[in-house]
């Protein structure tokens, strides 16, 4: 039998990784710009006030609800703001928001500060419990108004450092045979959120306790995309984690975790590009080229930081910290991450180009149509006819007044026609020139038992939230033809209109550009078994109104629902 292992906790440090808007442009009245600093100790009140007033509600293991309240009430908890780019002009499309720093938040967390003898009793099972509930409270703060200058990556979990500096037996030297004896253990320990079963396989231990990147036999250093695990003997503790591990293993894990948040949402952002460039309610060519413009820029930024951790593995001389840079890159998957992006770039460029021609072709259809109206007018005589007539006119005797008048005529009526032609040309003009709008439909659909469907988003705008089924209205198309398509494609529900709710034109309600949506009310026909998930959607589901309640909507479909009297105000 193995012969058992633990690990005694120490302390551990969280990250969160966020974009701010520090500063403030003229005219700006949207953003209140934030102080980082001033927002983390923000932050650290607002988590030190909710751990300490914990409810059932907020505990999702409720057989561990005594240990984790335990664990909130004896907490030690400081945040503090780090800046890794400044100046980044990142514009988030799905808050209509605008932010210029990218960085992110640091815990520094120790529970029993003052108990030794209580960190003996905390499992890995219990470290992942606190930050799942703060990270669902952060999400509630972040909406907050006086809190719009910040975004924080609530997507992905709070990454959770944990270290140890006592073992029990003590003195172990980490050799391979002992890591592989004691892989259970550390494997629990070096991935906190993947959970603590007992059943998980060999295969998968080992896998966790793959990339050892110590390279003293009295530590252990493991880093996980979501969770870290070193530990130190405790003299080596003292002597080298504040002086070296701090600087060249802790501070390396946020920052790359940083950069994959960025890349992540420069992707969305293309996304939702690319819908732009292949559809045809999206034209107005300038806006979209400024916000290439801006997210090659950020991607420069990135890029050349990124250069910076390049040179290091080419140049710099501790061994152990290039290891570490270097599994983090491997770890976070940062090659492929940055590949894909540019290949998103080469794939715009290539709809620009369509878009381009096809404008193109369609200035020159309009500059030709207006030669050939003046080319008419030539052929025809007309303006030659209408400068002789003037000038007839002019030439008459005082007594022939009737044939003056009858010439004048003539001649206005001439050239009404040659006005009237310039202001078409000039309509037209104007017209290539004004954004399109795009028009939409969306479905409020109830079943017998008042229930609403409501679809999961695939794509981006709003990626993973919920929403009315609903999408855009062809060429050709009625509204009510285009809602009762669109509701076959992504639910594959036939539905009968009962009425319409409402269009709905505010300004900023969707990211992709000026969009107005025709709402209409619905009624299921035939069998509700057949309910699916189409192309654009995750899932299709039902649920309660009282669930719909507490859903965070897409786009401002919650207005809709209450509208249509699903949804109290």
């Amino acid at each position: 039998m193995t012969e058992k292992l633990e690990f005694v906790y120490f302390q551990e440090f969280w990250f969160i990784s966020a974009f701010l808007k520090t500063s403030k442009k003229d005219g700006e009245k949207k953003q209140k710009p934030v102080n980082g600093n001033e927002k983390s100790k923000e932050i650290e009140t607002f988590i030190l006030d909710k751990l300490g007033s914990l409810e059932d509600k907020d505990i999702f293991k409720k057989e561990l609800k005594d240990n984790i309240l335990e664990l909130a009430g004896n907490i030690s908890l400081t945040c503090k703001w780090v800046a890794y780019i400044d100046d980044f002009p990142y514009w988030d499309e799905n808050n209509d928001k605008g932010y210029d720093t990218l960085g992110y938040f640091q815990f520094d967390v120790e529970y029993f500060k003052n108990q030794p003898e209580k960190k003996e009793t905390i499992r890995p099972m219990l470290l992942q419990q606190i930050p799942y509930i703060i990270l669902n409270e952060l999400k509630k703060f972040s909406k907050k108004d006086e809190n719009t200058g910040i975004l924080l990556d609530l997507e992905s979990p709070i990454y959770v450092f944990v270290t140890s500096n006592k073992t029990k037996p003590a003195k172990i030297n980490w050799n391979p045979e002992n890591i592989e004896k004691y892989k259970k253990i550390i494997s629990y320990w070096t991935e906190i959120y993947s959970g603590q079963w007992e059943d998980y396989s060999v295969t998968l231990y080992d896998k966790r306790i793959e990339n050892n990147l110590s390279n003293r036999l009295s530590e252990l250093h493991f880093i996980r995309r979501n969770s870290a695990f070193i530990y130190m003997a405790e003299e080596n503790y003292v002597q080298f984690f504040d002086s070296y591990m701090k600087k060249f293993v802790l501070a390396p894990t946020p920052t790359i975790r940083a950069v994959l948040f960025a890349f992540r949402l420069i992707n969305e952002s293309l996304d939702n590009l690319f819908l732009k460039t292949s559809s045809e309610v999206f034209m107005n060519l300038e806006d979209i080229e400024a916000k290439i413009k801006n997210l090659r820029l950020l991607r420069g930024l990135i890029q050349t930081e990124l250069s910076i951790i390049y040179n290091e593995l080419d140049y710099n001389r501790r061994q152990h910290y290039t290891s570490v840079l270097t599994h983090l890159i491997n770890e976070f998957d940062l090659k492929n991450v940055v590949g894909r992006v540019n290949d998103k770039f080469a794939i715009i460029y290539d709809s620009m180009e369509h878009l381009y021609t096809k404008k193109s072709q369609e200035n020159q259809e309009r500059t030709e149509k207006g030669l050939n109206l003046l080319n008419l007018l030539f052929g025809a005589g007309i303006l030659g006819d209408l400068v002789g007539l003037i000038m007839i006119a002019f030439m008459i005797g005082e007594g022939d007044f009737g044939a003056i008048l009858m010439n004048m005529i003539v001649a206005l009526v001439i050239m009404g026609i040659l006005i009237t032609t310039i202001l078409v040309n000039i309509r037209l003009k104007f017209q290539s020139r004004k954004v399109k709008i795009g028009k939409t439909v969306d479905a409020v659909i109830e079943d017998d038992s008042g229930n609403i469907v409501l679809i999961q988003r695939k794509y981006p705008p709003f990626k993973d939230y919920y929403a009315l089924p609903g999408g855009f209205i062809e060429k050709g198309e009625t509204p009510e033809q285009a809602l009762i398509r669109e509701v076959k494609e992504e639910t594959n529900l036939n539905v009968k209109i009962i009425g319409k709710i409402g269009v709905y034109d505010e300004k900023g309600r969707d990211p992709r550009g000026i969009i107005y949506s025709t709402a209409f009310k619905c009624k299921i026909i035939g069998d509700l078994s057949q309910m699916k998930n189409g192309a654009d959607s995750q899932k299709t589901l039902l649920f309660s109104k009282e669930k719909v309640k507490k859903i965070e909507l897409a786009f401002d479909h919650r207005e809709i629902l209450k509208d249509a009297k699903i949804l109290n105000n």
